[in-house]
């Protein structure tokens, strides 16, 4: 009976991981593109170059050696002169923005 118990917990554990998590979706550089654009290119620069000191240059991919999930934090959080974003953009949308600020370089 317990090696049964055992076999449907890991049974629905594993449909769970599988479907009941949600969707994720691979990240979109050009939507990404286009939310820098509105958002970060003031201070960053059209092409990544920023435009203001102590800013990072992503052309050179500064500060974009970090893990997805540490940018995610950094970018929802914000630092110093940069606002945080958390409640304007989705973890997703920045997800999109730090794949188009990986073409960069």
């Amino acid at each position: 009976m317990l090696k049964i118990r055992s076999f449907k917990l890991r049974l629905l554990a594993t449909f769970l991981l599988m479907f009941g998590a949600g969707l994720s979706y691979a990240a979109d550089p050009s939507k990404g593109a286009e939310i820098y654009s509105m958002h970060c290119a003031s201070c960053h620069g059209a092409s990544g170059i920023s435009v203001m000191p102590g800013v990072p240059n992503f052309s050179k991919s500064e500060g974009l050696m970090s893990s997805d999930r540490a940018l995610i934090t950094f970018i929802q959080s914000g630092k110093a002169a940069m606002p945080a974003y958390r409640g304007v953009l989705s973890n997703q949308d920045t997800l999109d923005v730090i794949a188009y600020l990986r073409t960069l370089n």
